[in-house]
């Protein structure tokens, strides 16, 4: 499925630092260099879990650990307005979306909504370019894709200031359903998005809303994982 994935790094037209490595290289014509793009390459999806996982967290999936290229990819195009690198962050994402959700067939896939104030500082909502790059990538793939947004963000913290229980209360209370969404399609399968997953706390949050409303999500898919660092 990724095979057109590295060419559409080629299409961009970025400054001359890669968004991996931040190096800047003479003639460099990407907006990622090819050792990061060989480094990303290289990532496969597999199954994460936060320890401890918070109660209602599906089955995670990432693409790999929140560091390296990947970590300054995601940061190039979240915080410094690369926002180019969406489509083929968003490919990125549509293999772990098929990781997920197992074999071929109907998905329904469930951005975690930012918050306005998340979406005005980032020039727009991240995660809802992520899901339309991946969502087409999963189409030309043969996926029967629909796309929900089916939850709004309250205002809350930035979980970057809070620790795992503070982001634990910030998440139960920052979600509500949206109206006008009922049960999905019989055999469709819910699949949560995200970018990073670090404690779990959000997806877990967003899964029990989603619950209550009858789209009990199989499994969830995000690019990056955080690692717990345990003090010597």
């Amino acid at each position: 499925m990724a095979g057109g994935l590295w060419a559409d790094l080629a299409d961009l037209v970025l400054p001359t630092d890669c968004a991996g490595c931040r190096q800047r290289r003479p003639g460099l014509r990407h907006g990622v260099c090819p050792e990061c793009v060989d480094a990303l390459r290289a990532l496969r999806p597999g199954p994460v879990r936060p320890v401890p996982a918070p109660a209602g967290l599906p089955p995670c999936h990432a693409l790999g650990a929140y560091g390296g290229p990947l970590r300054e990819t995601l940061l190039a195009y979240k915080e410094h307005g690369r926002h180019g690198l969406a489509r083929p962050l968003g490919a990125l994402l549509a293999e772990v979306v098929a990781a997920a959700a197992g074999p071929l067939g109907p998905v329904l896939l469930v951005p975690v909504p930012d918050t306005p104030a998340a979406a005005r500082a980032r020039f727009g909502d991240h995660l809802g370019r992520l899901t339309r790059h991946c969502a087409r990538r999963l189409r030309a793939a043969g996926w029967p894709v629909r796309v929900q947004h089916a939850v709004r963000a309250a205002p809350r913290p930035d979980s970057v200031t809070l620790d795992s229980a503070g982001r634990a209360a910030a998440a139960t209370a920052a979600f509500r359903a949206r109206s006008g969404h009922g049960p999905t399609a019989a055999g469709s399968r819910v699949i949560l998005l995200d970018d990073i997953v670090t404690t779990g706390a959000t997806l877990a949050a967003v899964s029990r809303v989603l619950t209550v409303q009858g789209l009990s999500p199989t499994g969830a898919a995000v690019l990056a994982a955080t690692q717990k660092r345990h003090p010597r």
